[in-house]
């Protein structure tokens, strides 16, 4: 399974663009150093049927910056979410007689460091073993943002609901996002923002599942690789910017996050009935409802602010395996 190192290898970065025109002609800037210093490198930019001016202002920005021989537009006539964006770009590369060694998986809303893509290049080919890798993301000031994850469990779910510190600590081991670490090191997930992915593991277990329209997807592929036998790593020394939530409003840090949209439920959902199955999977409902509504309880006892996106307890309930069951 181990891949054979080349001298100069080739990579593929893919951006998926939805309605966010400008950011990732920000993104395409700030590729212009990583393309000189890794001349292997071509960038496939998928219009997700953004309806708006963005396949415009990309192609404008292209042509007057002169990017054309390692910029590539695609603009697709359907939205089907991250995966099946990401898809419209690997599938052709992974079937053409230039196959790249690697394959970068990069947001709109991101911004490489210098080198960002060097390090990434590098570590992989330092360790064959490796089948992906992800960068350190941060705000615009440096501030790191947790991106290296554990798979979630039912007790992650509950500690997700119920938020309270001494359960937390118990399940220090459990919790999905543990502490950014400053070194490079071994994790079960990273953050699909800047995810690295060698080709060999996509001929070991296909490409992204494009039943999640968004959200999960990352997290299911890295599960799906170590499951073949894949070792996932952090890789702090590459730095990438990332403006969190940009497309979708879910995951927004800055300030209160808009309603959590059926799809983002949809793909949890998915994510425990796939893996895990449909016992576990409503295990993992009724944990993280118990647990949320003891915070809520607690909340308002202790009043403290409410910065849950709205009417989260109902979608959830609405949106879960367990609602499903008894209608």
């Amino acid at each position: 399974m181990l891949s054979e190192v080349k001298e100069h290898p080739s990579l593929l970065v893919v951006i998926v663009n939805y309605r966010t025109g400008k950011l990732t002609i920000d993104c395409l800037h700030s590729l212009v150093g990583e393309i000189q210093a890794l001349p292997n490198t071509k960038v496939v930019v998928v219009d997700n049927n953004s309806g708006d001016q963005s396949v415009e202002q990309i192609e404008t920005a292209i042509n007057s910056q002169q990017w054309q021989d390692w910029v590539t537009l695609i603009p697709s006539d359907y939205n089907g979410g991250f995966a099946y964006g990401n898809n419209l770009a690997i599938r052709p590369a992974l079937a053409s007689a230039d196959k790249p060694d690697y394959i970068l998986l990069l947001n709109p809303d991101t911004q490489v460091r210098s080198d960002a893509l060097k390090y990434l290049i590098n570590f992989m080919n330092e360790h064959p073993h490796v089948g992906i890798a992800g960068s350190r993301l941060e705000d615009p000031d440096g501030t790191p943002q947790r991106s290296a994850f554990r798979f979630p469990t039912i007790w992650s779910e509950l500690d997700s609901g119920l938020r309270l510190g001494i359960i937390s600590k118990i399940l220090g081991p459990k919790i999905i996002a543990p502490p950014v670490s400053d070194s490079t090191c071994q994790t079960d997930w990273i953050a699909g923002a800047s995810m690295i992915i060698r080709r060999e593991v996509f001929e070991s277990i296909g490409l992204l599942d494009e039943q999640y329209f968004m959200y999960y997807e990352e997290l299911d592929f890295c599960l799906q690789a170590n499951r073949a036998g894949w070792s996932c790593w952090y890789v702090p020394e590459s730095r990438v910017v990332h403006l969190v939530g940009q497309s979708s409003g879910v995951t927004l840090t800055k300030e209160r996050p808009k309603r959590r949209p059926k799809y983002w439920f949809d793909s949890r959902k998915r994510f425990f009935v796939k893996n895990y199955g449909w016992l576990y999977a409503v295990l993992t409902d009724i944990l993280w409802l118990t647990g949320f509504c003891l915070w809520k309880i607690r909340s308002f006892f202790q009043r403290k602010a409410d910065n849950d996106p709205p009417y989260l307890l109902q979608d959830f309930l609405f949106n879960s395996v367990i609602f499903k069951f008894t209608n």
